[in-house]
């Protein structure tokens, strides 16, 4: 990933070279046709096509504030409610993120949605202990999770 950066930023500079013009609009339009240099010759370089990446950690932050507003508006829901009608609870969660990195994200954005909190992980990193205000079924909250939060992760990381 690192090696096609340095070379679509090699390219966004021989650009501006070629050009004779050394501004930022230069840059990015060079750097907008190294993308598409790289993206044509994708299968001759290591790994996968970086930008994809790029994608999907932005696909990961849009996700990740949606969950955090529709999380706020329930945890807002559930106080204002004349009678308190909640369900907490603790789950155990199990994933399948390897890395130390995927799992302290994974926590994190568990943790930063309200209502949520990651209490513990297991000694061999398969398990995290979730505590949730309201979980009227765990089964739908690991799932919600795991097709969520978790399967964004490995887009970005696998």
């Amino acid at each position: 990933m690192a090696f096609q950066i340095l070379i679509n930023v090699v390219i966004a500079f021989s650009w501006m070279f070629l050009k004779n013009q050394w501004a930022f609009p230069d840059f990015i339009i060079g750097y907008f046709w190294g993308l598409v240099i790289l993206f044509l010759m994708r299968r001759f370089l290591p790994g996968r096509f970086y930008f994809e990446r790029v994608l999907a950690a932005g696909r990961l932050f849009f996700l990740f504030l949606r969950e955090l507003v529709l999380a706020n508006v329930q945890v807002i829901r559930d106080i204002l409610r004349p009678k308190l009608k909640i369900e907490p609870g603790i789950f155990a969660m199990p994933t399948e993120l390897k890395s130390d990195w995927e799992i302290t994200l994974l926590s994190l954005l568990i943790t930063l949605t309200p209502g949520t909190l990651v209490m513990d992980i297991s000694d061999d990193n398969k398990i995290l202990y979730i505590h949730a205000m309201n979980i009227p079924d765990t089964d739908q909250a690991v799932a919600e999770i795991k097709n969520t939060f978790e399967k964004a992760i490995m887009e970005v990381t696998r």
